[in-house]
């Protein structure tokens, strides 16, 4: 070797390592104006020796190669896209589909780097190809392009063969400097990074590119198994070693827990990165147990890639429907073809009133912009009228009512249209509001708007609906509103509420005339719905305080609603009353009781069922015909009262005396 040979090699050596530490490293050997003055040297000495320029010169780094198109290259081995999961569900599933195989791996989580994939293939140490994904199969030659890039190393540690896959992207600052120039020379600004890293990495000037600054991370390294490697860690870690760069914020989990933890972590920190991701990259780490997963047709079975939620997406406007309030109210919503929009599908969105569809000025079929305003309800931002194809559709505000055909009314200085008609089918939301209501059924979670949102979406039209809501819990949840804890307790409760008592049941129904005393009473002395529905008028009206039109009522009811109560049944409605039976106890049976005070050790609520379960009854107010007046401590006018009327009064000693011996 002579002495320009060695020169060479020697400043090759200077310039490389410096790349390696500045842009691999992120840390700085040498100045800037040192680098410069190696480089020209370098230069200068290819120019007047071409004959010792090698093709993997850090000159290439500034680029000059052009090309007439790009080759394709089909890759040795497929690359392979991820499937992607969206929520905490769908990872969980992820993961629980491998146990469910037999493993309990742990997992690499990586930064999802919002570029494009690069294949780059080095033959005893040097590079000689860099090639797109492409299809997965074929990609483009992209070499020129790629060497220009200072973050891949031209020529590695070891002279071995190897291929190593990465993303190349653009950093956030290095594209606000491009489109500062950009915008000083009258040219269109780039997008995003992603866009920007991939029309830049796809420039038959390499030049060009070279301008563009861009850089990589290596992630994947396709045939471990050739380099005695048994983990996707040591994998990663020996391609640190042979001087690619490895984003340092890769770490290894032991279960699902540890992958939602990083994801947690990594939200919070995105905001504050040099460069763009779109999510985490989740991969088994054990080889073996890689292998063994194995691959669909598509994806590998051990990886998975978690996307972060979309703020604001576009999709297609199909239709403009009509829903009815409890309040006669009309609402126009949008239909939308489904979209993922901060991880959860969204198919339709409130569109308010006539005014403000007109002045987004939506048409059906267009192309349109949606979101979540305030991270919670979707909401259509606009029409992308640039994309319209003349096949759009106008909207047109109805002028009856979707339910009953009643002619719309708009109020005085209100910009909704109303449904008047009183027997509007409403009623049926009405119906399932008092069916779901504490002192009924008691189901937590299912208020007044969940159940008119579930009734004008078409999952609960009655309340034999309610109990398949479970069924239907994936439609469910790709509305707004309905994340998977807050639906999974609401069907926990709906099924709880099977094994209500009785009374709760026959309250629920809505029968006319019967409150939630009566129901009592009447759960109480017939102990089964079977019993109550075979009784006559006749039997109805020999019970203590129920009269002749409640009795029709109940009759009448049963008459035209028995097979409701068989569905009821079938779905497994608790048809027995709970309770205790109501005893007899000459002190308390048939006696009517006034509560007034407060009694050690008894709510009033417990004393007056106390009473009730031995056929006494309770009142708010003394009268003359009022037997006893409970009186505890701090009484109110009603101990007054009962003076006044010589009404027979109980203390606290008295009414703890009954109440405890009352079984």
């Amino acid at each position: 070797m002579n002495e320009i040979q060695k020169r060479v090699a020697e400043l090759t050596k200077i310039l490389n390592d410096a790349n390696y530490n500045y842009y691999v490293l992120d840390n700085p050997t040498i100045s800037d104006q040192e680098y410069d003055k190696y480089l020209r040297e370098l230069i200068n000495i290819e120019k007047e020796h071409p004959e010792y320029a090698d093709p993997n010169s850090p000159t290439n780094r500034v680029g000059g190669e052009v090309i007439d198109k790009f080759n394709k290259i089909v890759h040795e081995r497929p690359m392979l896209s991820l499937a992607n999961v969206f929520n905490e569900e769908e990872i969980k599933d992820f993961a629980n589909k491998i146990k469910k195989e037999g493993f309990a791996p742990e997992y690499v989580c990586e930064y999802k780097i919002d570029g494009l994939s690069v294949a780059l293939i080095y033959e005893n140490g040097s590079l000689v190809r860099g090639v797109t994904r492409g299809d997965g199969v074929t990609g483009e030659d992209i070499t020129h392009n790629v060497k220009t890039i200072k973050s891949i190393p031209l020529t590695l540690k070891e002279k071995i063969d190897i291929e190593v896959r990465g993303e190349i992207f653009m950093n956030k600052s290095t594209l606000e400097k491009l489109n500062k120039e950009r915008a000083a020379q009258g040219l269109p600004l780039l997008q995003n990074v992603r866009n920007a890293a991939a029309g830049s990495i796809r420039q038959l000037d390499s030049k060009v590119t070279a301008k563009r600054e861009l850089d990589n991370f290596i992630y994947y390294l396709p045939n471990p198994e050739d380099f005695n490697i048994t983990t996707h860690m040591e994998a990663l870690e020996f391609m640190k070693n042979l001087g690619f760069k490895v984003n340092p914020a890769n770490r290894l989990v032991k279960d699902v827990n540890g992958i939602l933890k990083f994801i947690a972590e990594i939200t919070e920190k995105r905001a504050k990165l040099p460069y763009e991701i779109d999510g985490v990259v989740i991969k088994v780490n054990d080889i073996a147990m890689q292998e063994k997963l194995g691959y669909t047709a598509k994806y590998p079975k051990w990886a998975t890639a978690y996307k972060f939620p979309a703020t604001e997406v576009l999709t297609k406007l199909t239709d403009i429907i009509f829903t009815v309030g409890r309040t006669g109210r009309v609402t126009p919503n949008a239909v939308l073809e489904p979209a993922i929009v901060m991880g959860s599908t969204i198919r339709r969105a409130t569109l308010h009133n006539e005014d403000y569809v007109l002045s987004k000025g939506l048409k059906i079929g267009d192309i349109v912009s949606i979101r979540k305003a305030g991270d919670v309800i979707p909401e259509v931002v606009d029409a992308k009228i640039e994309r319209r194809t003349g096949a759009e559709k106008p909207f047109v505000m109805i002028k009856e009512c979707p339910m009953c055909h009643t002619k719309l009314v708009k109020l005085d200085n209100q910009a909704d249209y109303y449904c008047l008609n009183p027997e509007c089918p409403k009623r049926n939301i009405e119906s399932i509001i008092h069916y779901v209501s504490r002192d009924a059924m008691n189901i937590e979670g299912l208020g007044n708007e969940i159940v008119e949102e579930l009734y004008n979406l078409g999952f609960v039209k009655n309340i034999t609906d309610l109990y398949s809501l479970k069924d239907k819990k994936k439609a469910i949840m790709e509305f707004d509103g309905y994340g998977e804890k807050s639906l999974n307790k609401i069907i926990d409760n709906i099924e709880n509420s099977k094994n209500n008592s009785l009374e709760r049941l026959l309250y629920g129904l809505g029968i006319k005339e019967i409150g939630t005393k009566t129901a009592k009473l009447l759960a109480s002395h017939f102990g089964s719905m079977a019993s109550l529905m075979a009784a006559s008028q006749e039997d109805l009206e020999s019970i203590r305080d129920i009269g002749s039109i409640t009795a029709q009522s109940i009759v009448a009811y049963f008459a035209h609603n028995q097979n409701l109560i068989e569905q009821l049944k079938e779905i497994g409605i608790n048809m027995t009353y709970k309770g205790k039976i109501a005893g007899t106890n000459e002190l308390v049976t048939a006696k009517k009781f006034v509560i007034t005070g407060t009694i050690s050790g008894f709510s009033r609520k417990e004393i007056k069922e106390k009473l009730e379960s031995f056929s006494a009854k309770v009142s708010d107010s003394v009268s003359k015909n009022t037997d006893i007046v409970i009186v505890g401590a701090n009484p109110g006018s009603k101990y007054q009262d009962a003076l006044n009327l010589g009404i027979t009064i109980w203390d606290e000693e008295k009414t703890l005396e009954v109440l405890n011996n009352l079984q």
